[in-house]
């Protein structure tokens, strides 16, 4: 209604300014008879009435559609009243719904592009960087142990875009199976064995159940405890030379704790330390993070339905837990 009359108000004005001068003119011109003057000024005004009530009528849908914000495409699509405004708004809409989906299939083309050209990519680099690793072996130290270092941290960049390329994609890169904790652990130590030497910080792995099972992804899950146990010994380096890795069971869930005893993370960092490039206090002094760690873990964890949790304190550590729920735990069953 309020967008009906401001299309209308001009016409009102308008119509009420003729009136008005047409008894003028009558009345200058000598003519007296009032109820005739004003029984014809109100018929006028009658049928104008009735010439706005049968528009809003007729229009009724058009206006209320131009009045309300769409909750979804599909709704360009609705069909408005057989007027030729409403006519043409609807094709206007139609043709506009036709570009959207053109522009949004060349986008995802193109993305899609670029998703393949980064993961083979990544795949290429880490053909050399193996071949470098093994004539690093030839080499005598301190020089073999440095390039392989530098190697490592290659490799580990490598990884964080291969994951943050396919988090686009993770509904479809899921194989959801039983996954043992404990060897995943185990695996992801082995890995990390000489960035374990190189900070001079070891894990200790405490098993309050063996055999502990759950339901999750394995590859993502690897990579999830990589990311958390790879920050511990980063944030522990120079400070502390252990790192606390847990399994355990609490009411019902399963939990994947790590507990180092570094620099801790600042309070105001808190809240921000899961949103994407987001490096805080202690990410501008370790010059190698890069803020996504941690907004992966983030992510992934969410997709898969586990829980994350962290407590920290300056100066005395951090501890993360990944929470399997008691239907994920299937080590109970």
């Amino acid at each position: 209604m309020k967008l009906f009359i401001k299309e209308h108000q001009l016409l009102i004005v308008f119509q009420i300014v003729q009136f008005g001068l047409v008894c003028l003119i009558f009345w200058l011109d000598g003519y007296r008879d009032a109820r005739t003057l004003l029984y014809a000024t109100f018929l006028a005004f009658f049928l104008f009435t009735c010439y706005l009530v049968y528009c809003y009528v007729t229009r009724r849908t058009y206006y209320k559609r131009l009045e309300k914000p769409m909750e979804s495409l599909d709704e360009s699509l609705q069909r408005t009243d057989p007027v030729p405004i409403a006519e043409a708004l609807d094709e206007l809409l139609k043709s506009q719904y036709r570009l959207y989906e053109y522009r949004i299939e060349a986008a995802e083309q193109q993305k899609e592009e670029h998703m393949t050209f980064i993961d083979r990519w990544v795949h290429q680099m880490k053909t050399p960087l193996s071949v470098i690793d093994l004539m690093a072996q030839d080499l005598d130290e301190p020089e073999s142990s440095n390039i392989r270092e530098e190697t490592e941290r290659i490799k580990t960049g490598l990884n964080t875009v291969l994951y943050m390329a396919r988090l686009r994609t993770i509904e479809e890169d899921f194989r959801i199976k039983p996954v043992v904790l404990e060897d995943l652990v185990q695996e992801v130590n082995r890995e990390n064995r000489r960035f374990f030497i190189r900070n001079e910080v070891y894990p200790k792995f405490e098993n309050e159940r063996t055999g502990m099972t759950v339901e999750s992804d394995e590859k993502w899950l690897i990579f999830i405890m990589t990311q958390l146990i790879q920050n511990a010994v980063k944030y522990s380096t120079g400070i502390s030379g252990r790192v606390i890795i847990s399994l355990y069971e609490h009411n019902g869930s399963a939990i994947f704790e790590v507990t180092d005893y570094g620099v801790g993370i600042p309070k105001e960092d808190r809240d921000r330390i899961f949103n994407a490039f987001y490096t805080g206090k202690n990410g501008r002094t370790y010059r190698e993070s890069t803020g996504m760690g941690l907004y992966l873990v983030k992510e992934v964890t969410g997709y898969l339905g586990h829980r994350i949790e962290m407590e920290s304190t300056v100066d005395m550590g951090t501890t993360f837990r990944i929470l399997f729920s008691s239907a994920q735990n299937i080590t109970q069953m």
